[in-house]
């Protein structure tokens, strides 16, 4: 009787042990699952976000485009920057196509028919704004079709083009 008595005070044990191991492996998956799924973002062309613009509107998203020079605004006392972005192929065999990143970033801007799409942001005006420039953004497409900038990158490919050394090219 003591025996049976053991045994199964050790198996309620192991069982108790179980599910609490359960439970906590449970919940582990589930913090893993809710941190990515708020965490993702969605990485589109700005002719992707003009199509899916209804779709995409309360999430956070990550753009880019061709920066439109004549339309760069600075409020220096608020720091508020708005500036519009052209559609650029986000497709690396698209760009090549296209003459390279520098051609690509050129036919954005002087392209009309491309959407196009204004971007504001609060902060600093960065050093590389310039027309041409490629921005990557990340933020929000608010209610009027302005993108709402949290993070602007630019990257001018011109700036960091390498010359071939003479002495390379001779051979």
């Amino acid at each position: 009787m003591e025996e049976t008595t053991i045994t199964q005070t050790g198996s309620r044990n192991r069982m108790k042990f179980i599910m609490g191991g359960a439970m906590i492996v449970a919940a582990v998956i589930y913090l893993i699952v809710s941190s990515t799924q708020a965490s993702a973002q969605y990485f589109l062309t700005i002719d992707e976000l003009v199509a899916r613009a209804d779709e995409v509107a309360d999430r956070d998203l990550r753009i880019s485009g061709a920066v439109i020079g004549d339309s760069i605004e600075y409020d220096s006392k608020n720091l508020i920057l708005t500036f519009d972005v052209a559609h650029v192929a986000g497709d690396n065999d698209e760009l090549e196509a296209e003459g390279g990143l520098a051609a690509a970033l050129n036919a954005a801007v002087m392209d009309p028919t491309r959407s196009r799409i204004t971007v504001v942001y609060e902060g600093p005006i960065p050093d590389l704004l310039q027309n041409e420039a490629q921005a990557i953004m990340t933020g929000r497409l608010q209610g009027d079709g302005t993108f709402l900038a949290d993070e602007l990158l630019l990257k001018c490919p011109t700036k960091y083009e390498e010359a071939v050394p003479e002495q390379a090219s001779d051979n």
